[in-house]
């Protein structure tokens, strides 16, 4: 059963974290908060700060310490484990207390609830070190979890699957909303040491998984996989096929590519998987066990894709305590809200910028319009960089920040159009093995983002839309600029050349029209 905190009487219950995170449900920024999660296999402190919507990684400290290593045959948790969780969790407590950041959050998954002596090990964890240990039950570790999803993915549709230690939880989302939810014993350090090999293996998964498909159904188009195995896989999967974007979240892979994975992890020497992929002895040590459950999740819920989320419990907890105001917003556009505020030269204008440029993509679709609007924001935040390389950097900061409802070609083609929004030519950068993973028409289309951003950014003493006016005629190839008086002296070679630019990457004649007074 979940373990609820406890509260005196007529004290408001304000939920797991023991006081409400987001009093102002107009809040943009979020406040230092620190969860540790106490898994089977892994004791984590991740210090969450930033936009509300979209919580950036403050800090974040993993120590595998097994706690459910040999739960299965001795019903105790791993006493190594236990030592070793004590000491992290004491470590916690202390950078907590000198990040100033208020008393940590701790939530304990199946090792703890499931072993005889989780109890014991509770009481003296908050014995030495004051900290409160809520103990969740499968049904609700996989409810966060899927909020989790949520928080960084507000349009999943589909199976959450949260593989850790010692269990395996799934649930449903859609709309927003998390529908039914099961657990499973199907953990790597559950499973391990099983007898009869990789036989004894798939026979013991088999008739678990023909249940939770029972359960859950299985015409799900995508599933969206959790957890540091399945990362560890991933990871594995864009080592196999030479990815360039080593971004794990919302890294997609067909069934195809996992079960070539899976193949390839089988004939591969693991120390050299290792070195490769910078993943831990402890975490690869799993990963063949772990590939064997995903094995079996893809044969028997045939999904179309399969979808790697970065976010799961941790991030759970802080969605469940978001009002729905906080979450009907957009993750990437709150991110980008806060990177301009906090680093931008002139912040507000990424918005007056955005309404300039906004008629050159008329028609466009939705999702190609927030990444236009994205960039906007983002337009100016590394400008302190040196210029021989605010280009690149620019490029750097969009693929591969912590930014949230981004696919990997979304972020690309952020980046892209960022880089040209400091340089004309994308010639002789180093990234372009990324850029060939867009389509023609995408590049052409970043470009031409780029390029507005730059011409608009030169009217950034004011608010364009004020002092001139641009209109885009696709059918005629006309490109038109009509300018007030009030703007004529804005209007200067460079500007000029810019507009010149942004005019050739559309194919179109520009026109310069002067508005009386």
């Amino acid at each position: 059963m979940t373990d609820l905190p406890r509260t005196e009487p007529g004290q408001q219950d304000w939920g797991i974290f023991g006081r409400p995170l987001f009093l102002d449900q107009e809040a943009r920024a979020l406040s230092r908060v620190g969860v540790v999660d106490v898994g089977s296999n892994s004791v984590r402190l991740v210090v969450f700060d930033g936009a509300a919507r979209s919580p950036a990684y403050f800090y974040n400290e993993k120590i595998m310490c097994g706690l459910g290593a040999g739960l299965r045959e001795t019903g105790h948790l791993n006493p190594e484990g236990k030592i070793r969780a004590m000491s992290a969790i004491r470590r916690f407590q202390k950078l907590a207390e000198g990040m100033g950041i208020p008393p940590l959050t701790a939530v304990a998954t199946a090792a703890v609830r499931e072993a005889e002596d989780g109890p014991a090990f509770r009481e003296e964890i908050e014995r030495e070190t004051g900290l409160s240990l809520w103990v969740i039950d499968g049904e609700e570790e996989a409810r966060l979890s899927a909020q989790g999803v949520l928080l960084g993915w507000p349009e999943a549709d589909g199976l959450v699957c949260d593989i850790g230690g010692s269990s395996m939880e799934l649930a449903i989302v859609s709309k927003g909303i998390v529908g039914k939810r099961i657990t499973s014993p199907l953990g790597p350090l559950k499973l391990l040491g099983l007898t009869g090999g990789r036989t004894g293996l798939k026979d013991h998964i088999a008739p678990i998984m023909k249940d939770l498909a029972t359960a859950m159904g299985t015409d799900h188009k995508r599933i969206y996989l959790v957890g540091g195995s399945w990362r560890a896989i991933a990871r594995i999967d864009m080592e196999r096929r030479n990815y360039p974007l080593h971004v794990l979240h919302e890294y997609r892979m067909s069934s195809r590519s996992v079960t070539d994975t899976i193949k390839f992890i089988r004939k591969s020497d693991m120390t050299d998987l290792r070195a490769k992929t910078g993943t831990s002895t402890a975490r690869m040590s799993l990963v063949p066990i772990a590939a064997e459950v995903l094995r079996q999740i893809v044969r028997t819920f045939h999904p179309k894709e399969i979808c790697i989320s970065s976010y799961g419990i941790r991030e759970g907890l802080l969605y469940e305590q978001m009002p729905e105001s906080v979450r009907a917003r957009d993750p990437l556009i709150e991110a980008c809200r806060f990177s301009e505020q906090k680093d931008a030269r002139m912040p507000g204008f990424g918005k007056r910028l955005h309404a300039f440029i906004e008629p050159v993509f008329r028609a466009r679709q939705y999702e190609k319009m927030r990444l236009i609007r994205a960039a906007c924001l983002l337009h100016d935040v590394t400008w302190r960089a040196h210029p021989d390389y605010r280009a690149e950097v620019c490029f750097d900061n969009a693929t591969r920040a912590n930014l949230g409802g981004l696919t990997h070609n979304e972020r690309i083609f952020l980046g892209l159009a960022l880089l040209h929004r400091y340089k004309n030519s994308r010639e002789n950068t180093p990234f372009a093995e990324l850029i060939e993973m867009l389509s023609d028409k995408e590049i052409r289309d970043a470009e031409v983002l780029g390029k507005a951003m730059r011409f608009g950014a030169m009217f950034a003493v004011d608010t364009p839309t004020d002092v001139a006016k641009l209109d885009y005629f696709p059918k005629r190839k006309e490109l038109i600029l009509t300018l007030s008086p009030e703007a004529e002296d804005l209007f200067g070679e460079v500007t000029n050349a810019r507009f010149q630019s942004l005019a050739s990457s559309l194919g179109a004649t520009p026109h310069v029209r002067h508005a009386k007074a």
